[in-house]
């Protein structure tokens, strides 16, 4: 199976919400890649939308670490030099 997720997934979203095929796949999708996205890409990706938004590193690291304890993987608690290095490492 090369999908990233069943077919039938999608089409059970369009019928059940009456959304088009092509938007509930894209939904679909979205979830996917949401629940499938590792810690280090997660601090990574939050890494660089803060930095866009001109916010400091010393701001980023605990709004970092504080996200991180809401998000669907159990991710252990890490220190400011830890989420450093999987930015930077």
């Amino acid at each position: 199976m090369n999908d990233p997720y069943p077919q039938e997934l999608a089409r059970h979203v369009a019928a059940s919400t009456g959304l088009p095929e092509a938007t509930a796949t894209r939904v679909v999708a979205d979830v996917v890649a949401y629940f499938t996205e590792t810690v280090e890409d997660f601090v990574r990706r939050r890494h660089g939308e803060m930095r866009l938004a001109q916010r400091r590193n010393d701001e980023i690291w605990p709004l970092i670490a504080a996200e991180l304890g809401a998000r669907r993987f159990s991710a252990p608690s890490l220190s400011e030099r830890q989420l450093r290095r999987m930015v930077y490492g």
